[in-house]
């Protein structure tokens, strides 16, 4: 497959077919290391998806339920 080099801003860019980036499970703001080894160009996903429960996971966090917190008696006109 050839690809080619163009303008893009104040750099330059490769438009990757969508069918070579399905194959590769890339897609669209999908975060990648790029790298040269031996004269290439490398392309690797860096970032995994992760759910907020596995993100907290990874913290020893947990996500509820969690228990009513008492702030006291009303003060002002505020109403609960």
């Amino acid at each position: 497959m050839q690809a080619q080099i163009v303008k893009w801003g104040n750099g330059q860019g490769i438009r990757i077919p969508k069918g070579l980036l399905q194959e590769l499970g890339l897609k669209v703001n999908d975060t990648c290391n790029i790298r040269t080894e031996d004269g290439r160009i490398v392309i690797e996903k860096t970032f995994v998806h992760r759910t907020l429960e596995e993100r907290a996971a990874t913290f020893g966090g947990k996500l509820g339920p969690y228990e009513e917190f008492d702030w006291g008696e009303p003060v002002g006109r505020e109403v609960w």
